[in-house]
């Protein structure tokens, strides 16, 4: 449980992480986190003797497709996420990640054709009321919300199309290798716009730039070996931790405004997530009841 507490909790410090990067423009911090990252998973490449595998991965056209997809998709979530919690909307990010499980529900019924059972219905009912009820609080739809919600939730869906296939170390090297020319693109941009920080705001501001290579890699890692080793309902509970400390840091540190009925709001999906979670131990439970009955 340490190595999911572990990845979990890091997710949940990253708008922390980011804002400690200011000066840095928003466009600049993810160009850097590709480009580091991509260098981070290189040298991890190399002292775990992974290059075999990971060269192997070109012999495969769908799986290449599918991982260039995911990036395309990690790419849009990294980008958004950044913006909200660089332009003071931690606090709406955060309900981006607590919706991302019933977000994934859904996509299982419209891409997997999967059918939902009884309390998943109403999860999904609760938290579509609660996205009204957010959006008449925020007086428009919390858009930066939805997109880091169905963003990930697609990019777990290409994920799941590759399963083992790819491990992460691979996985994230291959798609900051395939958004590396994006990142390029971004700090040209950026130097002839805004122009570049990166040198520019003192050591600890480049350390830290160089860092988010490991802040991105480390958690990832933390989160594959956690998932081998704990069964799928643990993780599943799991996954709340990181918007939870998110929700705070909006609330708590950044003190971001929260009116009485965006509480409404997020009561309404903190409800949905306890009826899905329900649902999820009540199936986890019958599943294993009848695995013993079969053996």
């Amino acid at each position: 449980m340490g190595y999911a507490a572990s990845a979990y909790i890091l997710w949940g410090a990253l708008p922390l992480y980011f804002v400690a990067l200011l000066p840095t423009g928003p466009f600049e911090v993810v160009a850097l986190r590709i480009l580091f990252s991509l260098v981070f998973c290189a040298i991890l490449l190399t002292v775990m003797r992974g290059w075999r595998a990971f060269l192997g991965l070109f012999r495969s056209g769908r799986v290449m497709l599918a991982m260039a997809i995911a990036a395309a998709l990690i790419f849009v979530n990294w980008q958004t996420y950044v913006i909200g919690t660089l332009s003071g909307h931690v606090v709406e990010a955060s309900l981006g990640y607590f919706i991302n499980p019933i977000v994934t529900v859904f996509l299982g019924v419209v891409f997997l054709h999967e059918r939902l059972r009884g309390l998943q219905w109403v999860a999904v009912g609760i938290s579509i009321l609660a996205v009204i009820v957010l959006w008449v609080a925020y007086g428009n739809l919390p858009v930066i919300a939805l997109v880091l919600a169905f963003s990930f939730g697609l990019y777990g869906l290409m994920k799941n199309r590759v399963g083992t296939r790819v491990d992460a170390v691979s996985g994230l090297t291959l798609e900051t290798l395939f958004l590396a020319p994006v990142a390029a693109v971004e700090l040209v941009w950026v130097g002839m716009t805004t122009g570049i920080v990166f040198g520019t705001a003192g050591a600890t501001n480049v350390v830290l730039l160089i860092g988010s290579g490991v802040i991105t890699a480390v958690p990832l890692l933390l989160f594959a070996s956690a998932a081998r080793r704990l069964p799928l309902v643990y993780m599943g509970l799991f996954q709340y931790l990181a918007p939870v400390l998110q929700f705070i840091v909006g609330v708590v540190i950044m003190r971001e405004p929260m009116p009485p009925e965006r509480w409404v709001g997020f009561g309404l999906v903190w409800l949905a997530l306890i009826v899905l979670t329900v649902d999820m131990v009540r199936h986890s439970r019958s599943v294993r009841r009848r695995t013993l009955e079969l053996t």
